[in-house]
């Protein structure tokens, strides 16, 4: 079972971000209040959860959350600031959304970059230990899918509507066969070296 929160008292944020490691499409970050006492079964990080399961989780983590809010960088954005700012700043930008001012921000990862002075505390796999960075992933996730599928539709013939922008081998091999998209990241290795091709 997850922790529900960090600290006793203070009004705690959980952030995370998804799309880091995608070759195209944004990289988006959601920010989630949940209540001190709240509890979920079924809630743990995104990436394990089944697809039916993260769009019910989404729909009971809006109804459940004190604040939540979601927010996505774009994949322009990404190449012009890299992806580690971007990621930072989609995870701002979420933090900006929420109609409740947090005292404590729970970020799932090793790194951030500080906002507004508010105390924080980094976590390893922390969609994996605290409940409302598990609701953050989930929320940041289910949005990410969600428009990765409706570009799929735009321009068949990369596999999106299933590796939502991932290097996967249909990714790659659409990108060999019919070039890259408006939505791809120039500034990431889109293919791999000739070197690996003839391995």
């Amino acid at each position: 079972m997850l922790k529900s929160s960090y600290t006793k008292e203070k009004i705690e944020a959980g952030c995370d971000e998804v799309g880091r490691g995608c070759l195209a499409g944004p990289v988006v970050a959601a920010a989630v209040i949940l209540p001190k006492k709240f509890k979920h079964k079924l809630l743990t990080d995104s990436k394990q959860l089944k697809k039916t399961d993260r769009e019910q989780l989404q729909e009971e983590i809006k109804a459940s959350a004190l604040a939540w809010a979601v927010a996505e960088v774009s994949h322009t954005e990404i190449d012009e600031i890299n992806i580690l700012n971007a990621s930072f700043k989609a995870m701002h930008l979420a933090l900006d959304g929420l109609k409740l001012q947090p005292e404590f921000l729970l970020i799932d990862g090793n790194r951030f970059k500080p906002y507004r002075e508010i105390d924080y505390k980094c976590i390893v796999k922390g969609d994996a230990k605290y409940l409302s960075i598990a609701a953050a992933s989930v929320l940041a996730k289910t949005y990410r899918d969600e428009l990765m599928e409706k570009l799929a539709n735009e321009f068949p013939g990369y596999g999106w509507a299933t590796n939502v922008g991932y290097p996967t081998t249909e990714h790659r091999e659409g990108i060999r066969t019919l070039g890259i998209t408006p939505y791809h990241r120039k500034s990431f290795q889109l293919l791999p070296s000739q070197l690996e091709l003839f391995e």
